[in-house]
């Protein structure tokens, strides 16, 4: 069965930190009640807990872009929990996208996906089935 999951709740912050990786303090909220004035940057643990299960069943995970602003320690919970969950699964994963890419292989789980690709749009593009220029000016020859 194929499954799109949205988060369920996010860590919010108010202001954006600079430099990005400066302290931040958080509030968690529920996805439908998050004030207008908070920036969601990072999954909250509902989410992490709801992805972290999915994955224990999957069969293959494709996972393009970070949870959260992963650069930051307090609000890295959200990719580090996801990484960790597909580090312990048996599926096949797929990792698209530059962030994903540096995010997984910061972490140390690089070498527990199955593919890692930079190309996240590309990435997307190949598995909707979409001809790749790249791919199809390599074939020509």
């Amino acid at each position: 069965m194929e499954k799109l999951l949205l988060p369920v709740d996010a860590v919010t912050i108010k202001d954006f930190p600079s430099p990005i990786d400066a302290p931040v303090e958080v509030e968690v909220y529920d996805a439908d009640k998050m004030p207008a004035d908070r920036e969601g940057c990072d999954i909250g643990p509902k989410t992490q807990a709801l992805f972290a299960e999915a994955v224990k069943s999957a069969k293959t995970v494709v996972w393009n872009g970070p949870m959260g602003v992963f650069e930051n320690p307090t609000l890295a919970a959200g990719t580090i929990a996801v990484a960790k969950a597909l580090a312990d699964t048996d599926a096949t994963t797929i990792i698209g996208g530059g962030d994903s890419a540096a995010a997984v292989n910061q972490l140390g789980f690089g070498d527990k996906m199955s593919h890692i690709s930079t190309g996240g749009g590309a990435s997307l593009e190949f598995l909707e089935g979409k001809d790749l220029p790249g791919v199809v000016a390599a074939n020509d020859k």
